[in-house]
C-alpha cells in the first residue's frame, strides 16, 4: 500500500449500480502493512439530504455522515480497513516416506527468510497477530538473538481436507526441537522432528503455516508417502491328491475395533 490519496472523484453511480474498487498490494518487506479505503458519495446537483444527524445517535452514524452548516447531512462516508499480510514464495514440497506399518523420523529444517527485527515496524493490534486458525495443532513460539530481541511465530500443520486430516491426524506428529536467529541475513531456522506411522499404503499432503507476529507468512508443502508393508506370512497349501480339496486355516487380527 502507498501512503498517499488515490481518488475516484467525479464518479456518477445509478441507484442501485455497484463500484468496484481496485486494491493493489505489493509488499517489499515481510512486515504487517495496513491501509484504509474510504468512499464518500454526495449528490451529484451538490443538494443536502434533509436527515439530520441527532445529537444521541449512534457513534458508528456520527462518524460515517459529513454534515452541512446547516445540520443535513451533505453526504455519506464508507471506510474499509485493509490488513496485508505478505506471504513468502512457495517452497519446494519436503517428501516424508515410510513404509507402511513402519515408523519414521525425520528432521525438517525450514528456512524463514525476510524476517524483519523487532521495533523495525510497529506491533499489530491485538486480536489481528495471528490469522493462522487456533486450534488444537496450533502453536507459539518465541525465538530470541541472544539478546533482548525476541520474535514471537505461530505455527500450525494444516491439511487440504478433512478427509485427508482424518487419514492423516493420528499418523503424523510435529515437534520444534530447534530454532535459531541469524539477525545480519534476517533469517530464522526452525528445525522440527516429523514422525510417521502409516497403517497402510497411502499419499496425502499437508502444509506446515508459520506466521510471525511482526508480520510475514510462511508455507512449507509435505508429502507423506507410504509403501507396500512387507508380507506377514507366506502359506503353503500342501495337496492330499489329485480332485481333492486341502485346507489351511490362519487368523486375522484387526488393529481397530
Amino acid at each position: 500500500y502507498h501512503n498517499n490519496l488515490f481518488c475516484l472523484a467525479g464518479i456518477r453511480l445509478a441507484p442501485k449500480e455497484k463500484l468496484e474498487v481496485p486494491v493493489l498490494f505489493m509488499p517489499t518487506e515481510m512486515k504487517i502493512y495496513k491501509a484504509v479505503v474510504a468512499i464518500h458519495v454526495m449528490r451529484e446537483n451538490g443538494e443536502n439530504w434533509p436527515y439530520k444527524v441527532a445529537a444521541g445517535s449512534s457513534t458508528d452514524l456520527k462518524r460515517n455522515v459529513t454534515v452541512a452548516e446547516n445540520g443535513e447531512t451533505r453526504g455519506i462516508v464508507w471506510i474499509y480497513p485493509i490488513n496485508g499480510t505478505p506471504e513468502a514464495p512457495q517452497q519446494k514440497s519436503v517428501v516424508i516416506r515410510c513404509q507402511a506399518r513402519q515408523r519414521v523420523e525425520q528432521r525438517v529444517e525450514l528456512l524463514l527468510i525476510g524476517v524483519i527485527m523487532p521495533g523495525a515496524t510497529a506491533q499489530p493490534d491485538a486480536g489481528n497477530s495471528a490469522e493462522v486458525d487456533s486450534d488444537e495443532s496450533s502453536n507459539t513460539l518465541e525465538v530470541t538473538d541472544g539478546s533482548s530481541a525476541t520474535l514471537e511465530f505461530l505455527y500450525e500443520l494444516q491439511y487440504q481436507s478433512d478427509e485427508i486430516r482424518s487419514q492423516l491426524e493420528s499418523l503424523v506428529g510435529m515437534q520444534l526441537v530447534e530454532k535459531e536467529w541469524d539477525t545480519e541475513s534476517r533469517i530464522v531456522t526452525l528445525i522440527f522432528n516429523v514422525v510417521f506411522a502409516p497403517s497402510k499404503p497411502m499419499r496425502d499432503e499437508a502444509t506446515i503455516i508459520i506466521q510471525c507476529t511482526a508480520g510475514g507468512l510462511w508455507k512449507f508443502p509435505l508429502v507423506f508417502i507410504a509403501t507396500e508393508p512387507e508380507v506377514d506370512d507366506v502359506i503353503n497349501i500342501e495337496a492330499v491328491g489329485l480332485n481333492k480339496e486341502s485346507i489351511v486355516g490362519f487368523k486375522l487380527t484387526s488393529q481397530t475395533r
